[in-house]
C-alpha cells in the first residue's frame, strides 16, 4: 500500500519563537508535513511552562509544538549562535518573532545563503513590542464586545490576533517558497500583528463604519450585528444559538417553529420585510420575543430535532469539558482528532491540521518533543557532527538534551 507523501514533505524551517503566533505558524507547516526544528535554550524559553499546566508541565508549549523536532542551543554565546546560524542556512528557511540583530540579523544569515527565506513576526510595524491583548484593545474591539450596557472595555478570551497571524506567517512562508522556486530568490518577510488586526479591520468594514457613519458602533451583547443571531434558554436550562444570515435561514427557522402567521403580523406593525438581513437585525428584540417562550417550552433534545429536521442554523452552547466528553466531534470517527501519548503528559485528544488535501491526505495528529529531544540527530544529519563534537558541546553546556515541558 501506498502512502501519500505530506503535502509539504522536503520543506526544512528553523523556527526561534515563544507564545503564539510564530508557534503556531510552524505547527501549521508541520502538519503539513515540513521539518521545523525549533530551537530553544537548554532548560527552555520564557513560554516553556506557561499555563495551561497538566501535572506541571505546560500543555500550551506542547500543544504549540506538536509535530516539530526540538533543539536546545545557547544562543547568548558565539559558539550557541553560529550553530544556529549553520542549521538556518542548512535549512533555507528562518520563523521568528523573537528580537533579530546582529548574529541573527537578515544581513548576517543571508551572507551564509543568498536565497534565505527569513520570516519575522513583530507586535507592531516598527518592531516595538505589542502582544494580541494590547494590539485589540488598540483596534477597538473591547468597546464593541460584551453586554450592552457595559461602560467599561471587555477584553476577549481567545487570542484572535495571535491565531491570525499564525496562519498567516503559514501562508507567506509558502507564498516566498513558491518564489524561490520559480527565481531563486530568497527574501526577507515581516508580519506585524498590528498589521494583521488594521486589515482584519480593514476587510470587515469597521474602519469604514468609524469613518464613513456618525455615530460609532455599539455593543449588542450576544446579538450579532447587522443580522439575527441570539441565545435561548430551554426547559432543561441549555443554552443554544440560533442564526439566521440568509433568507433561506430565515424561512427554515420560521417554518420549524410555526411562526409564519406571527412574523406577518410583526412585519406589518414594524413596517419591515424580514426577508432583509439589516431588517432582521433591527426587528432583533421582536423577534426574540416570538422564538423564546417556543425554545424555553422544550428540553434540548426536542429542540434539537425539530431544528435539524428543519434545516435551522443553530448550536449548543457548551463547555470544554462538555465538548469532548459529550460531542460527536470529539469522538474517534473525526479525523481531525486522535488521541496521542504525550511524553510525561500522558494520553490525550491531539488535532491535526484542519486542511484537507485529496491526494496527499492529512497527516495523523503527532506527539511534541521534548525540549532539546532531537538536538544530537539534527547536529548530526543537518550539520555532520560526530558523537565527539556534540559531547564536546554538551560538557560546554552549549546544548542540552530531552526536557519535558
Amino acid at each position: 500500500m501506498n502512502v501519500p507523501r505530506p503535502i509539504l514533505s522536503g520543506l526544512r524551517i528553523v523556527e526561534l519563537s515563544a507564545f503564539v503566533s510564530a508557534p503556531l505558524g510552524g505547527a501549521t507547516l508541520a502538519e503539513l508535513g515540513a521539518d521545523v526544528v525549533r530551537v530553544d535554550p537548554p532548560g527552555g524559553g520564557i513560554d516553556f511552562h506557561r499555563w495551561p499546566l497538566h501535572g506541571g508541565h505546560s500543555l500550551y508549549w506542547a500543544g504549540l509544538n506538536q509535530g516539530k523536532r526540538s533543539v536546545a542551543i545557547d544562543t547568548r554565546n558565539e559558539k550557541g549562535q553560529a550553530l544556529v546560524a549553520d542549521l538556518v542556512a542548512h535549512a533555507g528557511i528562518l520563523l521568528t518573532n523573537l528580537p533579530v540583530r546582529g548574529w541573527s540579523s537578515y544581513e548576517r544569515l543571508s551572507a551564509r545563503r543568498s536565497d534565505l527565506i527569513m520570516t519575522v513576526l513583530t507586535g507592531n510595524p516598527d518592531g516595538s513590542a505589542a502582544v494580541d491583548y494590547t494590539v485589540n484593545a488598540a483596534v477597538g474591539f473591547p468597546w464593541v464586545t460584551g453586554p450592552e450596557e457595559s461602560r467599561e472595555p471587555v477584553n476577549h478570551v481567545l487570542p484572535a490576533w495571535d491565531a491570525l497571524t499564525g496562519y498567516l506567517v503559514a501562508t507567506a512562508i509558502i507564498a516566498a517558497e513558491l518564489h524561490r522556486v520559480r527565481t531563486g530568490e530568497g527574501q526577507l518577510v515581516t508580519v506585524s500583528l498590528m498589521d494583521v488586526a488594521l486589515s482584519i479591520a480593514g476587510h470587515l468594514g469597521f474602519i469604514g463604519e468609524a469613518q464613513l457613519n456618525p455615530e460609532a458602533r455599539g455593543r449588542y451583547g450576544n446579538d450579532l450585528f447587522g443580522t439575527f443571531a441570539h441565545d435561548f434558554v430551554t426547559s432543561d436550562r441549555r443554552s443554544v444559538i440560533v442564526v439566521a444570515l440568509t433568507p433561506r435561514q430565515w424561512n427554515s427557522l420560521v417554518d420549524a417553529v410555526d411562526i409564519r402567521d406571527a412574523v406577518g403580523t410583526l412585519e406589518k406593525r414594524l413596517g419591515l420585510d424580514l426577508s432583509e438581513e439589516g431588517n432582521r437585525f433591527r426587528a432583533r428584540n421582536e423577534i426574540c420575543a416570538l422564538l423564546a417562550p417556543w425554545i424555553a417550552a422544550r428540553p434540548l433534545a426536542d429542540v434539537a430535532a425539530v431544528f435539524d429536521r428543519g434545516g435551522v442554523l443553530w448550536d449548543r452552547y457548551q463547555t470544554f469539558k462538555e465538548l469532548v466528553s459529550e460531542d460527536e466531534r470529539c469522538s474517534p470517527g473525526n479525523p481531525m482528532l486522535a488521541p496521542v501519548d504525550q511524553p510525561e503528559i500522558g494520553r490525550y485528544l491531539r488535532a491535526t491540521s484542519p486542511i484537507g488535501f485529496g491526494r496527499s491526505g492529512r497527516m495523523p495528529p503527532a506527539a511534541s518533543p521534548l525540549l532539546g529531544h532531537d538536538t544530537a540527530e539534527v547536529l548530526g544529519t543537518w550539520l555532520e557532527l560526530d558523537r565527539k563534537q556534540i559531547s564536546a558541546l554538551e560538557g560546554e553546556g552549549i546544548i542540552g538534551g530531552g526536557t519535558s515541558a
